[in-house]
């Protein structure tokens, strides 16, 4: 397996973020991934995806947002989450021109994305990834964060467990409904936020991760290659 790159970029306003680049060899697009609010880019899920995903032939380019660069426990204000993901696709498109790119993220990292992609399109970006749309807070089911998602031009993925505290999916399926032909919603059966299955369940993390990234794969073969 390719080793991963490590990069600097620097974020309008508020200096410069680490980034790891992971690209094989035949490599067909390149995910612009962001961790989510509790922990960075090297945390064991973000290193699993990228990896796995590498083995399907999708690089990604992983980063930290401010906030975590600089070991601090919360997480920028939105502004600077945003900016960031810009800065984000930026980078990624210097690093390998004439890749499709699509862009998303886990959890907070996926909403900054689509809230980036909201205020103005990402320039490449052809779709958006999230895993684990984080809709709202857990045991307090709202929609409000989900606002802006009409005002995204690109489709989107959303990859959510039915064990998932941070979105219901009787709130999320009718919102991806509303968003027609640009949202496509894949289910995993007993998965929760993390994309953790109990061992009742029986299946395992591994075979979770694995259908997460052949869901990926497949929509992403329709949508930017």
């Amino acid at each position: 397996m390719t080793a991963s790159e490590p990069l600097r970029f620097a974020v309008e306003g508020a200096g410069e973020v680490s980034a790891l680049l992971l690209r094989p060899g035949d490599a067909r697009v390149l995910l612009v991934l962001a961790h989510g609010a509790g922990a960075g880019m090297r945390h064991p899920f973000m290193e699993s995806v990228a990896g796995e995903l590498a083995a399907v032939g999708i690089a990604t380019l992983r980063y930290q947002f401010p906030y975590m660069e600089g070991r601090r426990r919360v997480p920028d204000v939105p502004a600077v989450l945003t900016a960031t993901v810009v800065a984000a696709v930026g980078a990624a498109a210097k690093q390998a021109p004439g890749l499709p790119m699509l862009a998303g993220g886990k959890s907070m990292g996926g909403r900054m994305t689509s809230q980036a992609a909201a205020q103005h399109p990402l320039e490449g970006v052809r779709g958006l990834v999230f895993f684990g749309f984080p809709l709202h807070p857990p045991k307090r089911p709202a929609t409000k964060r989900a606002d802006h998602l009409t005002k995204v031009t690109v489709p989107m993925l959303f990859l959510q467990g039915t064990r998932d505290e941070l979105a219901k999916l009787d709130l999320l399926r009718p919102i991806c409904a509303s968003l027609g032909a640009l949202a496509t919603l894949s289910v995993f059966d007993g998965a929760d936020h993390s994309f953790h299955v109990l061992k009742r369940s029986g299946t395992n993390d591994s075979a979770v991760l694995q259908k997460l990234v052949r869901r990926v794969a497949s929509w992403a073969e329709r949508i930017a290659v």
